[in-house]
């Protein structure tokens, strides 16, 4: 395990909490993230990656009216992305849509495309349609789930389906399943749910308490990863949902976030409120053996799941996203306000 960060960094005006690779960007290694500023004007910034791999370049600033608690880029349209936001006590989320921006970096004015007001409580996440271009999104707030239809051309949201997860769960997050497009992940402070998105219901659930972060894998269709504040990272297979098929001791304070890589089986990322990303390697195949795409380049790195642990930070890290265009790259983002981009290519097995 080595430790320490040669990464790229950019910071943030303002503290902020969440970051997220966009998808739909087929030329450049970009990400969006967002600021968490009580009295200020938050702000919203595109970054791409330079060409040559060593500079972050701020492509877009964008003036956001409220604190950003929540944002995701759209998989099939690369100015298009929600957040979910707060003014006090009151939180909304909405679609928005980056405008042109023709090289220049004051840009306009972010333009709103809906709003997702069928909530009443707290909302907690928007989730995209796993991939490619379709019109589905999932709302969560502490008790309930919405399936919306958005129309960008008319610029409407409309509500297809709302179900409960009653009054005791207090739902805080979800993901929603690549291999199977009517399922999602629902996180709870004492459970992990699975719903029907056909039926509005739940189908099974996981008993855990104070699961943070929940990921699916991408190569496997039965295993599902999850972050929990004390108890670290646990990996599930969707068919025997007693008990882990294994656990990571994830970090030295709460485990915040767990994120799988796109591409390469096995490879694992999570951040933590103990100031620090940590790079796993573990089987997320049902089989015993590790999956093909798992790649590392020595048995000893097998034998410890933890290949690196990046320490470069001040703060708590509550955001990571890898990169889509580029798996072996992925950014994090701290408390403070501050973005680093890491590559993982020497933990990748030399072809």
């Amino acid at each position: 395990m080595q430790g320490g960060s040669s990464g790229i960094g950019y910071g943030l005006k303002y503290q902020a909490r969440c970051i997220s690779d966009v998808k739909a960007d087929r030329d450049h290694t970009s990400f969006l993230t967002g600021t968490l500023s009580l009295k200020e004007e938050n702000e919203v910034h595109l970054l791409r990656l330079s060409s040559g791999g060593t500079e972050l370049i701020c492509e877009g600033l964008f003036s956001h009216p409220n604190e950003i608690w929540d944002l995701c880029s759209c998989p099939f349209d690369q100015r298009i992305f929600s957040t979910v936001f707060s003014t006090g006590e009151t939180y909304g989320a909405a679609i928005w849509q980056i405008p042109e921006l023709y090289g220049q970096l004051n840009s306009p004015q972010l333009e709103q495309i809906a709003v997702l007001d069928a909530h009443v409580g707290k909302i907690n996440c928007v989730l995209w349609w796993p991939s490619g271009r379709h019109d589905k999104l999932i709302s969560i707030d502490e008790e309930n789930i919405f399936l919306w239809s958005l129309d960008c051309s008319k610029k409407t949201a409309q509500v297809q389906s709302k179900e409960s997860a009653g009054m005791l769960h207090y739902l805080s997050g979800g993901a929603w399943d690549p291999h199977d497009v009517n399922c999602i992940a629902a996180t709870s402070v004492s459970s992990v749910q699975f719903w029907d998105l056909r039926t509005m219901k739940k189908t099974n659930s996981i008993d855990r308490a104070h699961v943070r972060s929940v990921d699916y894998s991408m190569e496997d269709g039965h295993i599902l990863v999850t972050a929990e504040d004390e108890s670290g990272i646990n990996i599930w297979d969707l068919r025997m949902l007693k008990a882990p098929i294994q656990e990571l001791p994830g970090h030295t304070h709460w485990t915040w976030a767990v994120s799988c890589n796109p591409e390469y089986g096995g490879l694992i990322l999570s951040a933590g409120t103990d100031s620090t990303v940590n790079l796993w390697l573990a089987p997320t195949s049902s089989s015993d053996e590790l999956p093909p795409k798992s790649l590392v380049e020595t048995p000893m790195q097998r034998a410890d799941p933890l290949l690196n642990s990046y320490t470069d930070y001040e703060d708590s890290v509550y955001g990571l996203a890898w990169s889509s265009r580029e798996p072996w790259i992925f950014a994090s983002l701290s408390y403070d306000g501050r973005v680093v981009v890491e590559t993982v290519k020497p933990f990748l097995a030399k072809k």
